[in-house]
């Protein structure tokens, strides 16, 4: 009996060894096969999306400019129906962690993209949609080949510019009017890539004089057809525009697809109201310990958010000069980067280059700071630090924008565009061994990083008092680092509340200037920001969010085994992946 009973124990070990092969043959089969589709898929991406390929540093299109029009939007829908049909052919639970992952991403790409198509349809009420300028400029700027190669490629894409803008016109019903001025002011800004910037590129260049005629008589017809697109949106007639805030509906629909949280748009809505009244305790205990050092003759006020604005407003004057304030980031960039080498933080790549420069005039109307980045198909092309221009500002808008970004917050805005923020984490993206996870960036992800490291360079000691031995940070940065977190934080309260709670300028004026206490400069801009663009602003709070915890989770759980460094290289290298897919493959490392 015993005899009989091993024999059928051992026969179960064997089948069960068996199945587990098996298992594992099936999903390295399935994992392969996926890889080979993978590879298919971003091919095809590519022909469907030759400009996107181009911005990323696919150059095997870069003489095709697509024409907007509804067979091209057709195109778009037979090419995700396809792809889905062909997810559905793969074993989800099969398929390897960084290919699941891959799934999730490619999966949620094509769905989001029939929901634009289909539900969002900003190519009727969104004229500046439609801009080929930003394309052009790009390819004159950088080097990824022969400057020779890129002007041909420069001529041909030039062919389709004014049937592109033909095109827009048809496409454009009761436009809002925010992003129609919007519109306007980006084409016309870009003008200078056909006129000064390609004139100075032929000069550089070995094509004959024909060639050069060719050229520069092809980007008068352009030019023509850019100048011709914004005066007819000036002189549209537009009895009923449409009002540029989504409402409550498309919002959430927008806010589940752009995300991609593990939270909805109405959750993250509250936890940002609780994030912001307890950054107001904590700057209050901060104002009541610096108030008799920088205001001794003034008793401080009862109401803690009229004592704390009234302590910004004096520490806030010192800052840089308007003529110095790009020379300023410059300095302080290798600073950041000694800071993080001392603090052995995370592993800067000293071979990818950074470069500070003023905001192109393409880019102008959304943001004062942003990052370029060369993308996964050029990882050694330069990522460029745009900086905006003072050029027409009055000298009061100047000197509250200076206020704004003060000593101490221009360090914060560095530490969020550059190091360790967007740029560092931009060449980790590129670095990674998916090529799903480098194009398919999720905004909240890559944001939301961007803010999770001015805390983290804080609570390291970055920007400590030299008066103390401490190895602090100086209240006065902790100060202005809250200030800067209100910042993301009510960029959430603000979005949401405009597009989905209808709140009016002044309302949303009145919380930037009283509760986050930024400048009138500042909240203006952010005004209209908010009046072109939706979700986006939710990316930053959201993000650091769901990043911060899942940091502070994984240390209570690991206790004295938690490694800074590694928790961030590890985190940095499943690429721009939505932030609860990383968690989902981290926590089960």
């Amino acid at each position: 009996m015993r005899k009989l009973l091993f024999v059928f124990v051992t026969a179960l070990v064997i089948s069960s060894c068996g199945n587990e092969e098996n298992k594992k043959t099936a999903s390295v089969n399935q994992d392969a096969t996926f890889n080979a589709y993978k590879e298919r898929f971003v091919l095809h991406l590519w022909k469907q999306y030759p400009g996107w390929a181009s911005s990323l540093g696919f150059r095997n299109y870069d003489s095709i400019l697509v024409i907007p029009n509804q067979d091209a939007r057709n195109g778009e829908l037979a090419f995700c129906k396809a792809n889905l049909d062909s997810l559905k052919s793969f074993d989800l639970n099969s398929l390897s962690d960084n290919n699941k992952t891959d799934y999730h991403l490619i999966e949620g790409q094509l769905k989001s993209t029939q929901w634009y198509i289909n539900e969002y349809q900003s190519f009727e009420w969104n004229p500046s949609d439609y801009n080929v300028c930003g394309g052009f400029a790009e390819m004159l700027a950088n080097h990824y080949d022969s400057l020779d190669v890129r002007l041909r490629n420069f001529y041909l894409r030039m062919k389709n510019v004014k049937a592109y803008y033909e095109t827009a016109k048809q496409q454009i019903k009761n436009p809002t009017i925010e992003h129609t001025q919007l519109a306007i002011d980006q084409n016309i800004g870009g003008l200078s890539t056909f006129n000064e910037d390609l004139k100075e590129a032929l000069n550089k260049s070995h094509l004959d004089a024909k060639q050069k005629e060719q050229m520069l008589a092809r980007a008068v017809e352009a030019t023509s057809a850019i100048n011709d697109y914004a005066n007819w949106l000036k002189e549209l007639k537009n009895v009923t525009p449409r009002s540029f805030r989504l409402g409550k509906a498309l919002y959430a629909k927008k806010f589940e697809h752009d995300i991609q949280s593990s939270y909805t748009a109405d959750e993250i809505y509250k936890k940002a109201l609780e994030h912001k009244a307890d950054l107001h305790t904590k700057m209050f205990d901060i104002t009541k310990e610096l108030w008799s050092k920088y205001i001794p003759s003034m008793k401080i006020p009862e109401d803690k958010l009229v004592a704390i604005k009234q302590l910004i407003d004096v520490i806030s004057v010192k800052h840089v000069q308007a003529d110095s304030f790009q020379t300023e980031i410059e300095h302080q960039i290798p600073k950041l980067v000694n800071f993080i080498k001392e603090k052995n933080l995370i592993y800067i790549d000293p071979s990818k280059p950074l470069v500070v420069r003023k905001e192109p005039a393409y880019m102008a109307g959304v943001a004062g700071a942003s990052i370029s980045s060369p993308g996964p198909y050029d990882k050694n092309g330069n990522t460029y630090y745009n900086v905006g221009s003072f050029a027409g500002w009055d000298k009061a808008r100047i000197e509250s924008y200076l206020r704004e970004y003060n000593y101490y917050i221009l360090q914060i805005l560095n530490i969020h565009e550059a190091i360790p923020g967007h740029y560092t984490q931009l060449v980790y993206s590129n670095q990674s061994p998916s090529i799903i996870k480098a194009i398919f960036g999720n905004g909240a992800m890559v944001e939301g990083w961007a803010v999770y490291t001015e805390r983290m360079m804080l609570e390291n000691g970055y920007g400590n008092d030299p008066s103390t031995s401490s190895g602090q940070a100086s209240k006065e940065m902790w100060l202005m680092y809250y200030k800067w977190n209100l910042r993301s934080t009510c960029n959430t309260i603000l979005d949401y509340g405009v597009h989905a709670n209808n709140l009016s300028k002044e309302d949303a004026i009145h919380l930037l200037v009283n509760e986050a206490f930024q400048q009138t400069a500042e909240a203006e801009g952010k005004w209209k920001r908010l009046s072109v663009t939706q979700v986006q602003l939710c990316s930053y709070f959201t993000g650091f969010k769901e990043i911060y915890d899942f940091r502070e989770e994984l240390k209570k759980r690991q206790g004295a085994s938690f490694n800074l460094k590694q928790f961030h290289e590890n985190f940095l290298s499943y690429g721009s992946a939505p932030v609860k897919y990383i968690k989902e493959l981290m926590a089960r490392k």
